[in-house]
């Protein structure tokens, strides 16, 4: 059993060991498993006496310690101390001279912000002082180029002017005053500005002239048929003459236009100007359509300002036509009238959905009519046949025009139609009255009777050359064949009529003047129009066929045969058929019978294209049939024409049909058989189109199976 001392020993030297811990963690672990230790040994009062006499020592020897080093551990305090107050002086010092930086800082930083802005300042005024030189350079070639056009100095004014657009107006194009200036140019500014009033102008005094017929009609009951427009109207109202573009309340001046045409075309740039003026236009036509209309505003101002908009732009462009026919084409100024019209439909249209008012709705329609009626006064033809609903309506017609009816006036039917459009009758009663007027003018007043008729014949030349058959030549470009039909006609007409303009100017001649007949040039010249719109008519009906021929879709190696003929050859004699029965009705026979000749001519040439073209590299049985099925119902068309010589156009087709279809292909290289089988075949296209046939045709089932197995064996087809 162990003694007392033992046990003492042993306590001390676990309380030495946990005194010794290298860690608070290590000291808890070994403390916490002793005292435990203790309590279950009885040993706890041992433990505690081990700790006190531990802790007492350690007391001694800290007592001990500090005896033998109080004075250094004294020192060292007030040495601590004193270092602690320094310390805090040199915090405080620097704590103020970073006061004393900051506000430097503050200050530095406000000057150099000043600096900036002053710096920004003098740029600004900088920039203003070139923009204002720039703009005052550009006001001085402004007023240069006015100067310089008053004093007609035209070259140095069109240089000032280039030299202000291409250089100056660009230096400040930011500035509005850049569009002011562009928009005050000396060619178009007057015009512009007086455009916009002419639609007003011409609605006023269509208003007027609709009263004067509403007044004349309820005197004499025939003429509440005729239209506003009509031939007899016009020629009703010939005393209340009317220019839209030179009256009481509006002059439009063209002067400035034909200046810069003389500029530029000296100057050799007409293109240019052409394509400049073209710009323009289309820049005025888009700011002058709206975004919206309004239909239920009180005075309907915003309707009638749109239509009012367009009639005086259009207006202007008909007119710079007549005047500069060089400037505009017919199509540029058609294309202008029918983007106006779609926008101005779109926009009523979309507007009516507001209109629930039916009188709102009526005077709606009395400004549309209106609007209407004025471009058809405006206009110079609508190339129409002429209407005529009353027999004293085709009186007057008759009277004043140089043609002879058809049929007498008792057989007639009312109402019936004329073959010309409204324009010859008007250009008939001009004529005539130049005609008197002239005669009365030179009436025992001049000892010349030979200069006056040669002055006589050569103005009715120049006006019937220039004004009335150029007019209708330069129509021919549209790409509307009924207006190019009734073009046609009515060059036949004026054709006739300087035929009797001739004997006219004959039996009207001075007996002192030379003998021998009158001829005028505008007779050749009516006679060669005539021809061009032949060509004009041949095109556009060819062009036609080339589109429907073009829609073919023939399967050369198609495994089954076809059972109809093909959609393309249907539609195609549903267009011959139509357009001579309705558009070309009003064409004299042997016209209408060479237009035919030339179109089935033409689409007989096409069809035969069609199998030799490079993209087809085969033909077999049933591609043949296809085609021989569409060339016989061609054929059976042309025959319900009864006319044996446009059956000759399908000679040579139908003889390529036929020698694709013969058994013996080989006959076609024998000389006697080829003239006597296939004479009006190609001697080149035979061959090609023999290379291409093939005598078979393969079974779509095994086809399909063939396919199969091939993609099963990686085959490539």
């Amino acid at each position: 059993m162990p003694s007392v001392i033992d046990q003492r020993e042993e306590t001390d030297t676990a309380v030495q060991q946990i005194i010794l811990s290298s860690s608070e963690i290590d000291y808890f672990n070994q403390l916490v498993p002793a005292i435990d230790e203790a309590g279950r040994s009885g040993k706890s009062q041992k433990l505690l006496q081990s700790l006190d006499q531990c802790s007492a020592g350690l007391e001694a020897e800290i007592e001990g310690i500090c005896n033998t080093n109080h004075q250094g551990f004294v020192s060292s305090v007030k040495q601590l101390f004193k270092a602690r107050e320094t310390s805090s002086a040199l915090l405080t010092e620097t704590l103020g001279l970073n006061q004393s930086i900051h506000s430097s800082t503050e200050t530095l930083a406000r000057q150099k912000r000043g600096l900036v802005e002053s710096r920004g300042v003098r740029q600004n005024i900088d920039d203003a002082n070139l923009a204002l030189q720039d703009c005052l350079e550009v006001l001085r070639l402004v007023n240069q180029v006015h100067d310089l056009l008053a004093r007609k100095a035209y070259y140095s004014a069109l240089r000032a002017l280039d030299e202000l657009q291409t250089v100056h107006l660009q230096r400040i194009t930011q500035y509005k005053l850049t569009d002011m200036i562009r928009k005050s140019a000396p060619a178009t500014k007057r015009i512009r500005e007086t455009s916009e009033f002419l639609g007003e102008v011409a609605f006023y005094h269509t208003e007027q002239r609709r009263s004067r017929h509403k007044d004349r009609a309820g005197k004499i009951a025939s003429l509440v048929s005729c239209q506003l427009n009509s031939a007899v109207v016009s020629i009703a109202d010939e005393n209340e003459e009317f220019d839209t573009l030179d009256n009481d309340d509006v002059q439009v001046d063209f002067t400035p236009l034909f200046e810069c045409v003389h500029i530029h075309d000296t100057l050799d740039q007409t293109e240019k100007f052409k394509a400049d003026y073209a710009a323009t236009r289309l820049q005025q036509k888009d700011l002058l359509m709206p975004t919206s209309v309004s239909l239920v505003d009180s005075d309907g101002s915003s309707l009638s300002e749109l239509l009012e908009g367009i009639a005086g732009f259009s207006i202007v462009e008909k007119a710079t036509i007549k005047k500069v026919p060089n400037l505009r084409s017919q199509a540029e100024v058609d294309g202008l009238w029918n983007s106006m019209c779609r926008t101005a439909i779109a926009l009523i249209s979309n507007a009516l959905v507001e209109v629930t008012n039916a009188e709102l709705l009526l005077k709606i329609k009395g400004v549309i009519a209106l609007f209407i009626q004025t471009m058809s006064i405006v206009s110079t033809d609508d190339y129409m046949p002429m209407p005529i609903h009353k027999p004293d309506e085709y009186d007057k017609v008759v009277n004043v025009s140089w043609y002879t009816p058809e049929k007498p006036r008792e057989e007639l039917r009312f109402p019936c139609v004329l073959p010309f459009s409204q324009m010859y009758p008007l250009c008939c009663i001009d004529i005539r009255n130049f005609l008197n007027q002239f005669y009365f003018f030179s009436d025992d007043h001049f000892q010349h009777p030979k200069i006056i008729d040669e002055t006589l014949r050569s103005s009715l030349d120049e006006l019937l050359c220039q004004k009335v058959c150029q007019s209708l030549v330069d129509r021919l470009s549209t790409q509307y064949l009924g207006q190019i039909v009734q073009i046609l006609i009515n060059l036949e007409h004026f054709e006739i009529a300087c035929e009797e303009l001739e004997q006219l100017l004959l039996a009207a001649r001075s007996s002192a003047s030379a003998g021998g007949p009158i001829v005028l040039k505008a007779t050749e010249q009516f006679r060669g129009s005539k021809k061009t719109a032949e060509k004009r008519i041949f095109e556009l009906v060819n062009s036609k066929i080339d589109d429907l021929i073009g829609t073919a879709e023939y399967d050369w190696n198609a495994s089954t045969p076809e059972r109809e003929p093909s959609n393309y050859m249907q539609t195609l004699t549903r267009y011959l058929s139509n357009i001579m029965t309705t558009v070309l009705l009003g064409l004299p026979t042997e016209i209408k019978e060479l237009i035919y000749f030339d179109a089935l001519s033409h689409a007989a040439t096409m069809i035969l294209s069609l199998p030799l073209s490079l993209e087809v590299k085969s033909i077999n049985p049933h591609g043949v049939a296809a085609l021989a099925k569409d060339v016989q119902y061609l054929t059976e068309f042309v025959n319900t024409l009864n006319n044996p010589i446009l059956k000759e156009n399908l000679d040579e087709l139908q003889q390529t049909v036929l020698l694709m279809q013969a058994e013996n292909s080989d006959e076609f290289y024998d000389v006697a058989t080829r003239n006597k089988k296939y004479g009006r075949v190609d001697a080149f296209n035979g061959p090609v189109l023999l290379e291409k046939l093939t005598h078979s045709v393969q079974n779509p089932a095994k086809a399909d199976k063939f396919t199969a197995l091939s993609s099963r064996f990686g085959i490539k087809t």
